[in-house]
Parts: structure tokens; sequence; C-alpha cells
């Protein structure tokens, strides 16, 4: 597995608008775009040649919901870009390490996707991602 770079930390969030505006403002971000996506609203903002993914709930069942009610606001997961994320999957299948996804799925920003369990990760939510092409 070649693990690229890190992608991005996503952050949940209560308030989309006041966490961007910390980051914008606090901060010497900018917010590139929001997205739509299964249940959230999820603002990026570059960070070199990485990013920050505000998370935040809008359906009150998404997994950022359950995050936040037990967690409260912070980071959420750390996202590794791999460049082939099927082989990177089963890499980690033979290692015998705990994942969330099995098979990658389609994510936001044009991403396919694949979570570890925190439980076979020291209890931190990782991600694996390769761009597909398909930006929003």
């Amino acid at each position: 597995m070649k693990i690229k770079r890190i992608a991005h930390l996503g952050i949940a969030v209560n308030d989309l608008d006041s966490a961007v505006k910390f980051f914008t403002q606090g901060l010497p971000l900018e917010i590139t775009h929001t997205e739509d996506f299964q249940g959230m609203k999820i603002g990026f903002l570059p960070v070199g040649d990485s990013s920050i993914e505000l998370l935040q709930d809008t359906s009150g069942t998404s997994a950022i919901k359950k995050y936040l009610d037990k967690n409260g606001e912070g980071i959420h997961h750390i996202a590794f870009e791999v460049e082939d994320i099927h082989a990177a999957v089963e890499e980690l299948k033979s290692k015998g390490v705990k994942l969330i996804d099995e098979t990658p799925r389609q994510g936001a920003h044009g991403m396919s996707i694949a979570f570890m369990h925190p439980k076979g990760t020291h209890g931190i939510l990782m991600e694996l991602c390769q761009p597909t092409g398909e930006s929003h």
C-alpha cells in the first residue's frame, strides 16, 4: 500500500457557519465550497496539500450526529490518500485490520473511501481515500 499524503482531517461541528467563521476569520483559511452528503453538510477548507472537512449533521441520524452526541465537537477522523484503494483494503484485510468498509464506497468530494474501525487503530477513526475524478 502506498500512502500519498494526509488528504484531510474531518472535524465534527454543531454549526457549520460558526465553524467556517472561525476558520476563515480566526485563521487565514478560505472555504472553497460546501456539499450536502449523506445527511451532512460538509465545508472544505484547503490547507497546503491537505484540507479540513467541517462536518455538520443535517438529518438528525447521520454518523456525525451520533459522534457529536457521544463526544461533542472535535476531530472525527483522519484520511489518508492512497494510490490504489482496492489494493489497500485487500492488504489491510490480509493483515487482519478491522474495517468498517470491507469494500470501497463513494464518498464526498469525488472520493472512493473506506474506513478502518477505531478498535483496530488505537482509537482513531481512519479513512482511506482515492480520487475518482467525480468531484462535486
